[in-house]
């Protein structure tokens, strides 16, 4: 690979790692609001806010094991994990921070919305890890079984179980922290996957062209990654 291509696959890498960071800092951040949302209104999913950006990052880590190999995806789950728990360690000093007379938010109201932030990231980072880690271990068993085709068979697996164990593990230790009542694990459970499901199914052609993309521009063979950067 010539210098000026190096280049910009090294850029490309940092701009899904910010990407990816930055969609999980959000993630913990407003996890506290909750919506519904009733497509076509066969099923009514009531999910927090905070999960829209999490189907960003399985995408993210899936370009990344597809086209740099699963020693960057992981580096980069990594970088993420670090960077949630400084976020929230800043959270915890802004929270213990007095407001004065004339701050446009309050102590109370502060609280209200960032005060159970380090127990989620605690929560979310716990499930997130394992299920991230595992994620790109399976992308990897289909990717090699395959050796390297069916793009979708990969994507799609990997994101499913990864996801399950990613929704039960943060909404177990969420009610196990008292953060949310246990009488509305199983319907958030349900919801929280099903949504994650159809965001996953749907993202598999926009990851097929991402990766066409790639490898264009880069001249890569299928199954081939991007090394030495």
């Amino acid at each position: 690979m010539t210098t000026p291509l190096k280049n910009q696959a090294q850029l490309i890498y940092l701009v899904l790692a910010a990407l990816f960071i930055a969609s999980l800092v959000t993630s913990n951040l407003i996890f506290q609001k909750f919506f519904y949302w009733e497509p076509f209104n066969l099923y009514r999913f009531e999910i927090s806010v905070g999960i829209l950006p999490y189907p960003i990052t399985f995408l993210i880590t899936d370009i990344l094991s597809e086209i740099y190999g699963k020693k960057k995806a992981n580096q980069v789950v990594v970088a993420g994990i670090f960077a949630s728990f400084f976020s929230m360690l800043i959270i915890l000093a802004a929270d213990y921070a007095p407001a004065i007379d004339k701050s446009p938010i309050n102590n109370e109201t502060f609280n209200t919305v960032f005060g159970l932030s380090p127990l989620a990231v605690l929560a979310s980072m716990l499930a997130y890890l394992f299920a991230q880690f595992i994620d790109i271990r399976i992308f990897h068993f289909w990717k090699d079984l395959t050796k390297g085709k069916h793009l979708w068979l990969r994507n799609n697996f990997s994101t499913f179980l990864s996801q399950f164990i990613d929704t039960f593990t943060v909404l177990f230790l969420l009610c196990s922290f008292k953060v949310l009542p246990w009488n509305i694990f199983g319907s958030l459970l349900l919801s929280g996957f099903l949504f994650k499901v159809i965001i996953a199914a749907l993202d598999t052609p926009i990851l097929y062209i991402i990766v066409y993309w790639f490898r264009k521009k880069f001249n890569l063979k299928i199954g081939e990654e991007l090394t030495n950067l």
